[in-house]
């Protein structure tokens, strides 16, 4: 509380006003004398009931009509938004508005009114140094429906301006202080962390009691909006009176606001940076996402383009709002989570692994990997020109032979491709507290029946097996299902949000890891799936070479796949996968999107591998790096430690007492 107390000594002069004079009652007019006119009776005369000295008794409404009492409310501040070691990604500050104060008793005439506004315009002009326009209509309402607080002009006053005003403390200006969000790490994950943007306009009509000294903030979009009532505040209570003069007789806190409870999240910020920062510099369009093989934790989840929320505090201006509206890439589409995708030759891993858990092939196996391969009446290429002989399940993966999934795929069939992928946590809403998150489609049997009015043909099968067809999933769900596979077969429930804390550190709700469940993946079959994987990376023969990293071996899959309508169709670049292969601490997916057209060049292994190289590079270099710093700081500890006992001064040995024995 005490880090309040600065603001509510600040709130006092939020509706404060100058000393008012006296205001004088408005006598009731004399009633009119008949006329006298000279046929008339005199009029009778009446005897007075009240004493002749009696003085007549004002009415108590006309009196006291001065007198009045407001209790306003303080909207308390917002809680913060933490990543997982309480770095802050959203806080409420102090903000300074500038504001009119009109003179009282309110006595103005609309002229007067005008000139008075004009004049105090332009010196809040001067005082700030920014332009500041107000309608007639606006100071005129404001005046006569809200003359005893001060009239806004200027909002969220920065410290220059702040300055400025204190060095000229203009007579009828004066500062007000408002609690307002601010995100620090300006565009850093800001599709997660949405916004709080003002719940309403100024209010311009007759005062009210109850009513809040400023609009309250309400959560619009992302953690903001899902935790609203966690974050949100309790409101303090300001009192103000006025004596039937129209003095202010009192005004005080009688009840401070509270703080909204803090979340704390599962992001660490130097990851989502890196990830930001990655997409930004190698693509148009896309989405990275690292999760924690060993928990679900999300570590990282990012979409670019992204937006900044300061953008929208306290409203988002006109140009910045053309800007986004405008723009092609559609920045406000947090694409790691809203968007699904084809997933292309990433599928392959489940689809494999339904295979081999469900023996309908084994490790062993070979099938033949031609250039093409004729079903129905379709051809169905590889992605190669050339074939490959025959392969068994390693080599297949490794060069991501098309034509030998088809074959696996019309094996398989539709019901175990569609459970495996399913046990994977793949077209289905993760759970994360995010609006509208994604659920994507594995279609089966099912599905056909009722979006194409038939079951699935052997060329469905064929395209769904390469992840192609109707086959669209998340960034967010191919992370999680590669950190299952990862640590060999436990689906953990993605989780964004650790704990939600009170102000002293006292844990309101915690969000504990969760296991969705085992998958009781064969040990034989993970040895050579991790085989596999890692071969795409590590072999000369493998698509993912450019997600490589020195001295640790990564594990991954490649995948390209076009979607959208014919004339409009895209690529959809992929790579995701775990590292370390052994032993992974990290699981990821990544996603490109390239323009409509043409997209020759555009393929996982160019597009999406790189992004996830440069992004694993850099983990593992700063975390050798921190190794590196630890050990020299146990050395150093050690050898003090070591110098410190030679430094010590022996102490004599006691004599040795002979005990007479022989």
């Amino acid at each position: 509380m005490k880090r309040l107390l600065p603001l509510l000594l600040a709130l006092i002069p939020f509706v404060s006003v100058h000393a008012q004079e006296a205001i004088s009652r408005l006598e009731a007019p004399a009633a009119p004398k008949p006329a006298a006119t000279p046929d008339a009776p005199p009029a009778p005369k009446v005897a007075s009931l009240a004493p002749a000295t009696a003085a007549v008794p004002a009415p108590t409404w006309d009196t006291q009509k001065q007198a009045r009492a407001y209790v306003l409310g303080i909207p308390g501040p917002r809680g913060q938004i933490v990543d997982r070691r309480g770095n802050p990604l959203a806080q409420t500050r102090v903000s300074f508005n500038l504001g009119i104060r009109f003179p009282t008793p309110l006595t103005m005439t609309d002229t007067e009114v005008l000139a008075f506004t004009q004049q105090q315009v332009l010196t809040a002009r001067t005082a700030v140094g920014r332009p500041i326009t107000l309608t007639r209509d606006q100071v005129l309402k404001h005046y006569k429906n809200r003359g005893v607080l001060p009239m806004l002009v200027a909002q969220d006053l920065k410290s220059s301006e702040i300055e400025s005003f204190n060095r000229l403390k203009p007579e009828h200006l004066t500062l007000q202080a408002v609690y307002q969000r601010v995100y620090p790490q300006g565009q850093l994950a800001g599709h997660i962390l949405g916004y709080a943007g003002r719940a309403g306009r100024m209010p311009d009509g007759p005062i009210q009691n109850n009513e809040l000294l400023w609009p309250d903030a309400v959560g619009r979009e992302g953690l903001e909006q899902s935790f609203d009532d966690q974050l949100h505040g309790k409101n303090g209570q300001y009192d103000i009176s006025f004596d039937p003069s129209g003095k202010k007789s009192s005004e005080k806190i009688t009840a401070n606001p509270q703080p909204g409870y803090n979340i704390v999240t599962t992001i660490d910020t130097d990851l989502q940076r890196l990830c930001e920062n990655t997409l930004k510099a190698g693509v148009k369009r896309g989405a990275m996402v690292i999760i924690d093989p060993n928990n679900g934790d999300i570590l990282a989840m990012a979409s670019w383009p992204t937006i900044n929320p300061n953008w929208f505090i306290p409203t988002i201006s006109e140009e910045a709002f053309n800007a986004i509206n405008n723009d092609k890439n559609i920045p406000l589409i947090p694409r790691a989570y809203r968007s699904a995708y084809p997933p292309g030759s990433v599928f392959k891993v489940p689809v494999a692994l339904a295979a081999l858990q469900e023996r309908v092939i084994d490790i062993d196996d070979e099938f033949n990997c031609p250039p093409s391969l004729t079903i129905g009446r379709t051809v169905f290429r590889n992605w190669r020109k050339s074939g490959a002989g025959s392969l068994n399940f390693c080599d297949a993966l490794t060069q991501s032979c098309d034509t030998w999934y088809y074959q696996v795929g019309i094996k398989t069939g539709a019901k175990r491709m569609s459970d495996w992928s399913k046990k994977l946590g793949l077209g289905e809403r993760t759970g994360i507290p995010l609006a509208a998150e994604s659920g994507g489609v594995i279609p089966d049997d099912a599905y056909f029946l009722k979006v194409h009015g038939h079951k699935m043909f052997d060329g469905d099968l064929a395209n769904m097996s390469i992840g192609q067809g109707d086959v669209q999933v998340t960034p967010l769900q191919m992370a999680q299902a590669m950190a299952a596979v990862g640590n060999g077969g436990t689906l953990y429930r993605s989780r964004l949000v650790q704990q939600v804390q009170s102000i002293d550190g006292q844990i309101v709700n915690a969000y504990p890891v969760r296991a969705r469940g085992d998958l009781g993946i064969d040990a034989r079959i993970m040895k050579e799936i991790r085989k596999a994987m890692s071969a795409v990376v590590s072999s000369r023969a493998g698509t993912g070479g450019k997600a490589s990293v020195s001295g640790v071996q990564v594990a991954g899959k490649t995948g390209t796949a076009q979607w959208g309508p014919k004339k409009k169709e895209k690529t959809a670049a992929w790579f995701a996968g775990f590292a370390p292969t052994d032993k992974p601490r990290y699981a990821f997916a990544v996603v490109s999107e390239s323009d409509v057209g043409n997209a020759d060049d555009f393929h996982g292994g160019t597009s999406a591998a790189p992004l996830i190289g440069r992004v694993l590079r850099q983990v593992f270099a700063n975390e050798a790096k921190a190794e590196k710093a630890d050990k020299a700081d146990k050395d150093e500890k050690a050898d003090k430690k070591k110098k410190g006992k030679k430094d010590e001064p022996e102490e004599p040995e006691e004599p040795v007492q002979d005990s007479g024995r022989d």
